[in-house]
């Protein structure tokens, strides 16, 4: 693959063979920004874990602790007075049977589905066009709820949802180039200790193999996992 001038540049400053500290890391993926706006700085673990096996396909959500510097757009599938909630709560869209029917059509105009649990019935119709695209609400990523306030402002606050891909991998944003290292290694600790809670009983030996950031676009520095706590 073939890269641009400003990346092979930012390329040279990361040294492929070391592995940096948390804060080492994230300052240097902050530096090897390319990008003209206010990247965004995504983490990637990879675990030994088999996600084939249900046991090992770990999956949950979590609220950073400085955001994620984006403002998603949320909208809500729920009845009655639960829509008057989701609205006050701040969600950008809220419907019920018409809101499904506008999906069937084709709009995706938002980032994050939450359904309370009467709707998921109707709902998973669509689970052949919202799954492959991973908007298909979950109970685990707390977007099947009753309480649809508090899953809003979650959202809107900063929450973000982890999974593995078919080998094992996470890779999730932790907020954006601006935060600085400091608070971009605050939001790194707040994933890590998730996914070391989540860790398979099943799971022998290393669970997390290795841990790289990077801004987008720009190159991936390896970072030392146990630095992350501390």
């Amino acid at each position: 693959m073939q890269r641009g001038k400003k990346y092979v540049e930012a390329a040279k400053l990361v040294d492929s063979k070391k592995v940096y500290t948390a804060l080492e890391g994230l300052d240097l993926a902050c530096k090897t920004s390319t990008a003209k706006f206010d990247a965004s700085v995504d983490v990637a673990f990879r675990l030994n874990i088999d996600p084939r096996k249900a046991e090992q396909n770990i999956r949950g959500a979590i609220v950073l602790p400085n955001g994620t510097g984006k403002t998603r757009k949320v909208l809500v599938i729920c009845r009655g007075a639960k829509q008057q909630e989701a609205t006050e709560a701040g969600a950008d869209f809220v419907g019920e049977a018409e809101i499904i029917n506008k999906i069937q059509q084709g709009w995706f105009e938002f980032d994050v589905i939450v359904a309370t649990p009467d709707m998921m019935g109707q709902l998973g119709k669509l689970g052949r066009v919202l799954g492959p695209k991973g908007l298909m609400p979950n109970p685990k990523t707390g977007t099947v709820t009753m309480d649809v306030a508090k899953a809003v402002k979650e959202i809107k606050a900063g929450k973000v949802e982890y999974r593995p891909d078919k080998v094992g991998n996470i890779q999730m944003p932790i907020g954006k180039v601006s935060f600085g290292a400091e608070k971009l290694k605050e939001n790194l600790k707040t994933v890590y200790d998730a996914i070391i809670k989540a860790r398979p009983s099943t799971v022998k030996g290393t669970y997390i193999k290795n841990v790289s950031v990077a801004s987008t676009m720009g190159p991936g520095v390896k970072i030392d996992s146990d630095s992350i706590a501390k």
